[in-house]
């Protein structure tokens, strides 16, 4: 009998590779800095997951952000503020990916796993696809190379819509979509997933919610580190996640559950 789930999305940064999504935190501040603005990492990391276009005019309107940048330049941000930042991110985001494309422990042999129950494998995300460029390579040599690679601006809208998503599920020709699982590590990303129709899962240690590279998240003491993943647990189920787990490396199990639930007839979200 073929394995019930046909397809699992994922998404990149926190999730399959950069353990505690750092590489777009480090962008964005550089960007907002060679404006005059100081960024808050915290701030940064409020809409993680949206189209990096989106997630740039997301911060000029943050009142925090706002209001530097009003003291900085002497006006409100305006819409050919939002370009030219993001413009500037895109090189600056290409360099940080690309220090920090390591898989998460796991990542490779979860997705060797699935390939051989004969499940698709796909992805999305918030990058712009000159984004992507050098993360692409560097998943492949370290052994995930997923079936299609989605990325923003490639659909009309990005998170929480559920356009990217289809668009994967289409290119893989896999429905329906309650066949299909959603893997994120923000909270936009498990909205995408329930928009469209799939089953969620979010990742909690490895993710914004924490927002910690490996080595600083394995020195927390274990209380704050409990504290911070159930944090970050709670915002994932609050956004609708059907599970959470700690990292991919935790997900097999999970699957094989999901697996089960829809050879029983059951649908997402119940």
């Amino acid at each position: 009998m073929s394995f019930p789930i046909k397809a699992v999305v994922f998404d990149w940064a926190g999730t399959m590779v950069d353990f505690g999504c750092v590489a777009p935190v480090e962008a964005l501040i550089a960007a907002f800095a060679a404006e005059g603005v100081a960024l808050d990492a915290a701030v940064a990391r409020l809409d993680m997951g949206r189209a990096k276009r989106d997630h740039v005019w997301a911060l000029l309107t943050h009142p925090s952000v706002n209001a530097a940048w009003v003291a900085a330049k002497g006006a409100a941000p305006a819409t050919a503020d939002q370009e030219r930042i993001f413009a500037a991110l895109d090189s600056l985001m290409r360099g940080a990916a690309e220090r920090h494309s390591k898989l998460i422990p796991g990542a490779a042999e979860l997705a060797a796993d699935l390939r051989s129950k004969g499940v698709r494998l796909g992805s999305c995300t918030g990058y712009s696809r000159s984004m992507m460029a050098g993360i692409l390579g560097a998943a492949a040599e370290q052994g995930y190379a997923p079936d299609v690679v989605v990325c923003a601006g490639e659909t009309p809208s990005g998170r929480p819509s559920p356009l990217m998503l289809w668009k994967v599920l289409v290119e893989l020709n896999v429905w329906p979509a309650g066949a299909c699982v959603k893997v994120d590590d923000a909270e936009v990303g498990i909205e995408e997933g329930r928009a469209a129709g799939c089953w969620t899962v979010g990742v909690a240690a490895s993710g914004n919610g924490v927002g910690l590279g490996l080595a600083e998240f394995g020195a927390l003491p274990p209380a704050e580190r409990d504290a911070r993943v159930a944090a970050a647990s709670v915002a994932l189920k609050a956004a609708g996640a059907d599970y959470v787990v700690d990292t991919v490396a935790d997900l097999a199990p999970v699957l094989r559950e999901i697996a089960d639930r829809i050879a029983a007839g059951e649908r997402p979200g119940g």
